[in-house]
């Protein structure tokens, strides 16, 4: 991921990151019928409630992560890449670091949730190592919810 910076999301980036999600999961919307949540969201008051994150590259946010503690587990809520930057690497460095921050943090697994048919979402996330632990409608959205442990039990 040459010349990226990966740094802590500022209010004043809610308006690119809106812009990148709308971007990112609006060609979800003739499969699923609506907008998928993450486009619903007011990023101003996420950035002030959860930890987001930002791979600004080139000037631009390229990519973003939002994780929230939720008990032994960190929750990842939501990880989007702009269409212009796909292919680059950001995805995979998002969860890296996402799975480097739960575990110095101290979180026993990082878990997540996606459309039911988001499929590409729930084929990549158990490639790489998520295993589904169920499914339940919330808010309207038929979801997947998957974890993957990332630290051992404390000794």
């Amino acid at each position: 991921m040459d010349a990226a910076e990966l740094r802590q999301a500022l209010p004043d980036d809610a308006p690119a990151i809106a812009r990148l999600v709308d971007e990112a999961y609006s060609p979800y919307i003739p499969r699923m019928g609506c907008k998928p949540a993450p486009m619903l969201d007011d990023y101003r008051q996420v950035i002030a409630e959860a930890d987001v994150f930002v791979c600004a590259r080139e000037g631009e946010i390229a990519g973003v992560l939002v994780l929230r503690p939720q008990g032994a587990a960190l929750l990842l809520e939501n990880i989007a890449v702009a269409p212009a930057f796909k292919g680059q690497g950001i995805g995979k460095a998002l969860l890296a670091f996402c799975e480097e921050r739960a575990r110095a943090q101290g979180f026993q697994a990082i878990e997540l949730y996606t459309n039911q048919l988001m499929t590409e979402n729930i084929a990549l996330y158990t490639k790489l190592g998520y295993r589904e632990t169920h499914r339940a409608t919330e808010n309207g959205f038929a979801r997947v919810f998957m974890r993957k442990v990332v630290a051992g039990p404390a000794l």
